[in-house]
């Protein structure tokens, strides 16, 4: 990655501030007097299709994962109306996405089947057996018994 200023998200991720774009809007939150006034709400958007050094396969794992936040014109949003100032809010947003993208950063671990032990089948058999029996009493008794 460039020297610039960057979005440190763990040891090997990080992301230029320069590919992010913020817009403002009027806040649905608290506000007081100002709440109709004043732009505090913000849009963080992040151009995925032109972002320069990420892992592909974060990539893939993030589009995947949160493919609702991601717009028609590959772009991933993220919104913060949670405080009554601007400046906050657009650190919430930085601070949202960087906990989605280490939500994706670590590979899912795979998952190894075990072989059951002869006492949980054991178990399982002698659960079916007496939920078979008290069924069984439950019916009406045959002709012949």
């Amino acid at each position: 990655c460039s020297t610039s200023i960057v979005l440190k998200i763990d040891d090997r991720i990080s992301i230029p501030l320069k590919e992010f774009s913020f817009s403002y809007a009027r806040s649905p939150g608290p506000g007081g007097q100002n709440v109709n006034k004043v732009n505090t709400k913000v849009i963080l958007k992040w151009d995925l299709s032109r972002t320069s050094c990420f892992p592909e396969t974060v990539m893939q794992r993030l589009t995947q994962k949160y493919s609702r936040r991601i717009s028609k014109t590959n772009e991933l949003i993220v919104t913060s109306h949670r405080f009554r100032d601007q400046g906050r809010n657009v650190a919430d947003a930085i601070n949202k996405l960087r906990e989605l993208v280490l939500s994706v950063a670590a590979e899912p671990k795979k998952r190894k089947p075990r072989k059951k032990s002869k006492a949980s089948n054991r178990r399982r058999l002698e659960e079916k057996r007496r939920n078979s029996d008290k069924k069984q009493m439950r019916s009406k008794p045959r002709m012949g018994d």
